[in-house]
């Protein structure tokens, strides 16, 4: 009863999305911790709505919740687009309490921490395998992108056939190479910007307008 009830479920949800009369789209932005996806959510969210979505924080994990902004209306050289932006919890396979330490917290907040962000890395899954009809994946490009969870996370997206963009953010540090993220995912494309100084947000605009519309 169980297995049955989950495949209609499934057939359900797929309806829904295949003949859905709205232009309403859920677009969860993932990524691992630390790339800047809370930052380039507020970015959006305040250029369109004069809103922000949730804090920002240079200590990993910041976002262990999923964190939604509705009714984001984008539009872009004639077209028009309305998003709802799911700003998901950094997934790793791994939350250690003792990398928490390391900015000066105490190890009671650091384990509680750590917790809540193992949770949030099951809640951001269940949230791309049910509950999202599009991808913006969000990549550190001062940071090596050939990492398990990076080749997984595609590879989930590819398997629910999910349109999805990737932004190589942080491209106002020395360090950063775009190429490299290219050269990790060339059958996607690749979108420079910075989310922190807002470089190259015009770009990104249009290209979720024409992906996402």
């Amino acid at each position: 009863m169980g297995l049955f009830t989950d495949i209609k479920d499934s057939i359900s949800r797929a309806a829904d999305r295949l003949f859905a009369t709205d232009t309403q789209k859920r677009i969860g932005i993932y990524g691992p911790p630390n790339a800047g996806k809370t930052t380039l959510a507020n970015r959006i969210a305040r250029d369109w709505t004069g809103d922000a979505v949730g804090p920002e924080s240079h200590v990993p994990h910041e976002t262990r919740r999923a964190r939604r902004k509705e009714n984001v209306e984008i539009k872009r050289n004639g077209k028009s687009v309305s998003i709802d932006i799911v700003d998901t919890p950094g997934v790793t396979t791994k939350v250690d309490y003792n990398e928490f330490l390391d900015y000066e917290m105490e190890e009671e907040d650091a384990i509680r921490r750590s917790r809540e962000a193992t949770e949030g890395v099951a809640e951001a899954m269940h949230w791309l395998r049910e509950d999202v009809d599009g991808v913006i994946y969000v990549l550190d490009s001062t940071e090596d992108p050939f990492t398990q969870v990076n080749t997984m996370l595609v590879g989930i997206i590819e398997s629910q056939d999910l349109p999805v963009l990737i932004f190589a953010n942080k491209i106002d540090l020395d360090e950063s190479s775009v190429q490299r993220i290219e050269n990790a995912f060339p059958q996607h494309e690749t979108i420079p910007l910075s989310a922190l100084e807002g470089e190259n947000m015009d770009e990104v605009y249009d290209k979720i307008a024409e992906y996402f519309g």
